[in-house]
């Protein structure tokens, strides 16, 4: 092997790092073990324990390859028939509560920790919370309902570290307008003749505990009946899956 073998590796091993650094798509750097000889005419070359790496070269055509396909993979707005417009659509409310949550996301939070609300909501009534203007409760008294909750969730599979991951998460200002985390959906009507014909979802949100109220700009009574969907990702839980146009309530 040539004595400048090692410094020829960590020049490639620079370039490939500088364009890891600049590109997101650092994770398609194709590497792979190998028992078979060097071939020089590969695109190639031997690494330590047999770990092949690509040429400078090859991997440059790759990432060109491989960032063309990923921005032309995106699906153009599907065409719509003729006379049908697309128009925004907003979104209000969703975010209320049954009065024995004490305006708590139960739905939410049960949701993420992978259990039926009535499940959590049991498990959070032998809790203790700190009153208004306390301050927060004492470290004994967070001590004694985290003992609580987890002899009541920990049977379910519920760890002590996702406990706190979904609490923290669902956190939110005490007092009237305390909000959780939220992101509104986004969707569009499509209007013919000025009815909604139909809806068209372009991003679910999150955080929604009840389905949000739909108004179209323009559109007199366009009802529509929305669905939520839950689950223990944050990011799609309490969020828009469908929106159909509601049964002899439209214009």
């Amino acid at each position: 092997m040539p004595a400048n073998s090692g410094g020829r590796k960590r020049s490639m091993l620079s370039q490939a790092g500088v364009i890891f650094s600049a590109m997101p798509v650092a994770s398609i750097f194709y590497t792979r073990f190998t028992n078979l000889p060097r071939n020089p005419h590969a695109g190639f070359t031997r690494g330590r324990l047999g770990l092949r790496t690509m040429k400078p070269s090859a991997f440059l055509l790759a990432i060109v390859a491989i960032t063309t396909a990923t921005f032309t993979s995106h699906a153009e707005p599907k065409a719509l028939p003729p006379g049908v417009t697309r128009v925004p659509v907003t979104f209000s409310g969703g975010h209320e509560t049954v009065p024995v949550d004490h305006g708590r996301p139960v739905v939410l939070i049960a949701a993420a920790l992978g259990v039926k609300d009535e499940v959590f909501r049991d498990a959070f009534s032998r809790v203790h919370p700190a009153g208004p203007g306390s301050g927060g409760p004492s470290r004994e008294e967070a001590q004694a309902n985290k003992k609580v909750l987890m002899e009541a969730l920990g049977k379910f599979g519920i760890t002590n570290e996702r406990l706190d991951t979904v609490s923290n998460f669902y956190r939110y200002p005490p007092g009237r307008g305390g909000l959780w985390k939220v992101t509104p959906a986004t969707a569009n009507a499509l209007v013919k003749n000025g009815a909604v014909i139909g809806y068209e979802i372009t991003g679910g949100g999150y955080g929604y505990t009840t389905p949000p109220t739909i108004t179209v700009l323009g559109v007199a009574g366009a009802a529509a009946k929305v669905e939520l969907s839950f689950g223990k990702d944050f990011e799609t839980n309490g969020s828009v899956s469908a929106i159909t146009v509601a049964q002899g309530k439209g214009k």
